[in-house]
């Protein structure tokens, strides 16, 4: 689906509710070489969820030297998923502009605690 396109199905509420999405901090980040399409490798610090890893295609606007500190928005309760021999533990959220497939991270823009909870 295309960003300008509308959707008729709905979601409801307990969709969102199933949804444990959370603010990490990045701890580590590297180019993920044997990825298909190019990716970032991240180490994220989720507070008492732990550190968790994801391979994120964001090269077009990040570089992992640019990366660790940021604070970033994912969900943490999707199962694992083995991608090129990497476990991603968790999906890094972002937005796609209307113009260009560039993924920009979400993120706060006031300083949160890591692992805290986006309601």
């Amino acid at each position: 689906m295309k960003s300008d396109d509308l959707s008729d199905s709905h979601a409801d509420f307990s969709h969102f509710e199933a949804l444990d999405i959370r603010v990490g901090t990045v701890l580590k980040a590297q180019f993920f070489e044997k990825a298909r399409k190019p990716a970032i490798q991240l180490w994220i610090d989720f507070g008492e969820l732990g550190i968790k890893q994801s391979s994120a295609q964001i090269t077009d606007l990040y570089s992992p030297e640019k990366l660790i500190g940021t604070p970033i928005v994912a969900v943490v309760n999707f199962p694992p998923k083995r991608i090129a021999g990497f476990v991603s533990e968790c999906l890094v959220l972002g937005a796609l502009g209307r113009d260009s497939a560039a993924v920009v991270l979400l993120r706060p823009d006031t300083p949160v605690e890591p692992g805290s909870r986006i309601a």
